[in-house]
C-alpha cells in the first residue's frame, strides 16, 4: 500500500554502478505483494462500489513500480541472487491469484471479502514494514546510513502516517492498522539516520573500479621495475 517504499534513488545507483550490492530484492517483492493485495481491496469486486478508489488507484500505480524495480534488480544481480529472487517471487505471485480467485468466486458479499482480503492485507502489510528492521540493524552495525537513505526514511514515515489518518476517518482498520507500526518504524529510521548521518558514509567499490585500479597499480609496478633494472 506504500509506493513510496519504492527507492528510485537506491535503484539509480544500482543502474549507474551496475551492481546490486549489498541491498535485498526481498523488500520489493513483499512491497509488490502488499500493493497487488490493496489494488485488489480497493476495487469494487471487493469493496462496495468505489468506497476505495484512491487506495486502488495508488496501489495500482505502485504495482507498476514495484516490479520495474523487481526487474532492474534481476537484470543487475548475479545468478545466484536472480535464482533467489524468482524462487521468492513465483510462490507470492501464485498466493495473490489464488486469494484473488477465492475471495471473488467462493465468498458472496463485500463484507466477507473485504475481511477476507484486509487480514491477508494486514499481514502482509507488517511484513513489508518489518523489512526496514535489516537496514536498522546494519546502520547499527556499522554505524553508516549508506543502505538506509534520508528520502526512502521520510517518504516512508509520510505515508504511513497519512495512510493511517484515512483508514481512521473512513473506519477501516484494515487500511489503519498496518501503520501504526509502519509509522513509529519510520520514525525510528529518521531518528537513526540523524544519529549516523555525520559518522560518515561507508563507500563500497564498484568491481570495474576495482580491477582498472588494480590494472593500474600492475602497470605502475612494471614501469618501476623496467626503470629500476635500466639504472642498475
Amino acid at each position: 500500500m506504500q509506493i513510496f517504499r519504492v527507492s528510485r534513488f537506491t535503484f539509480a545507483r544500482v543502474i549507474k554502478r551496475k551492481s546490486t550490492e549489498e541491498y535485498s530484492c526481498v523488500p520489493y517483492i513483499i512491497a509488490l505483494l502488499n500493493c497487488l493485495l490493496y489494488t485488489w481491496y480497493g476495487l469494487p469486486i471487493v469493496s462496495y462500489r468505489w468506497e476505495n478508489f484512491p487506495v486502488a488507484t495508488i496501489n495500482g500505480l505502485g504495482i507498476l513500480l514495484e516490479f520495474s524495480f523487481v526487474l532492474v534488480y534481476l537484470w543487475f544481480a548475479s545468478t545466484r541472487e536472480k535464482i533467489k529472487v524468482v524462487v521468492i517471487l513465483i510462490p507470492v505471485i501464485l498466493a495473490f491469484g489464488i486469494i484473488s480467485a477465492t475471495s471473488a468466486f467462493m465468498i458472496h458479499n463485500h463484507h466477507q471479502r473485504k475481511a477476507f482480503v484486509g487480514s491477508v492485507g494486514v499481514v502482509a502489510s507488517a511484513a513489508m514494514y518489518g523489512s526496514p528492521l535489516v537496514a536498522v540493524k546494519q546502520v547499527m552495525q556499522t554505524k553508516s546510513v549508506e543502505f538506509m537513505p534520508f528520502h526512502l526514511s521520510f517518504f516512508s514515515f509520510l505515508a504511513s502516517s497519512l495512510w493511517l489518518v484515512y483508514g481512521l476517518l473512513g473506519h477501516d482498520l484494515f487500511i489503519a492498522s498496518p501503520n501504526f507500526v509502519g509509522s513509529p518504524l519510520g520514525i525510528l529510521q529518521l531518528v537513526l539516520y540523524c544519529m549516523y548521518r555525520k559518522r560518515g558514509i561507508a563507500e563500497v567499490p564498484n568491481k570495474l573500479d576495482v580491477v582498472q585500479n588494480d590494472h593500474k597499480s600492475t602497470q605502475l609496478e612494471i614501469m618501476v621495475t623496467e626503470d629500476t633494472k635500466e639504472k642498475t
